[in-house]
C-alpha cells in the first residue's frame, strides 16, 4: 500500500469514496437532508476532510487563486474525470471579515453564477461562527444542495468560510444575468 504524502493526496483519497456515493443522487433539498444526516459536522468524514481542506488553505493548495482581492479566492480542484464519477471539484474561500460591499448581515458576496445540473457544497468554516448562505438558509458547516437550475451569488458572513464544491459534469455558467433588485 503506497502511503499518501501530502495533504491534497489525502484530501482526494478520502474525497473519492463520498463521491461515489453520491454520484447517482439528484441535487436538493432531500440530498441536502441526507448528506447533513449522514455526513454532518459531527460525522469523521466532515471532521477530517475540513481538517485536510483547512491545512490547504494554509499550504496555499486550496483557493488558491484570487477572485476579488485574498478575501475571495478559488481553485480547480480537479476536472471532471472517470477518477471524480465526472464531477468536477471546486474550493472556493470567502473571508468577510471587513468587508465593505455592505450586504445584510455584512455578508461578503462573490459572483453570480448558475448551476445547470446542481451542485454539492461542503461548507467548513474557518473563523468560528462563519456560515455559507444555502438554499435553505445558512449553513455554519455542513452541506448545501442547490437543485439543478438554481442561481445565486454565493455568500459568506461571519468570517472565513470554505466551500468545497463538486459540480456533476463541472457544470457552473457564470454568463447569466442577477435579478435587478
Amino acid at each position: 500500500m503506497t502511503q499518501l504524502k501530502t495533504t491534497k493526496e489525502q484530501f482526494l483519497a478520502r474525497f473519492l469514496p463520498l463521491l461515489q456515493e453520491v454520484k447517482d443522487l439528484t441535487p436538493g433539498e432531500e440530498t441536502e437532508q441526507w448528506l447533513n444526516t449522514q455526513y454532518g459536522v459531527d460525522s469523521e468524514l466532515y471532521q477530517d476532510l475540513a481538517r485536510l481542506i483547512a491545512a490547504g488553505v494554509e499550504e496555499g493548495w486550496a483557493a488558491d487563486t484570487e477572485i476579488a482581492g485574498p478575501r475571495y479566492r478559488r481553485s480547480l480542484f480537479a476536472a471532471p474525470s472517470a477518477e471524480t464519477f465526472f464531477f468536477g471539484i471546486t474550493i472556493v474561500l470567502m473571508d468577510s471579515t471587513g468587508n465593505v460591499q455592505n450586504n445584510p448581515q455584512h455578508s461578503l458576496r462573490g459572483n453570480y453564477h448558475a448551476h445547470p445540473y446542481g451542485e454539492f457544497n461542503l461548507a467548513i468554516p474557518l473563523t468560528e461562527g462563519a456560515a455559507l448562505a444555502g438554499p435553505n438558509g445558512w449553513q455554519y458547516g455542513g452541506w448545501t444542495v442547490p437543485a439543478a437550475g438554481s442561481h445565486h451569488y454565493p455568500e459568506a458572513k461571519g468570517g472565513a468560510m470554505v466551500s468545497v464544491s463538486f459540480l456533476p459534469a463541472g457544470r457552473i455558467a457564470f454568463d447569466v444575468k442577477a435579478p435587478q433588485a
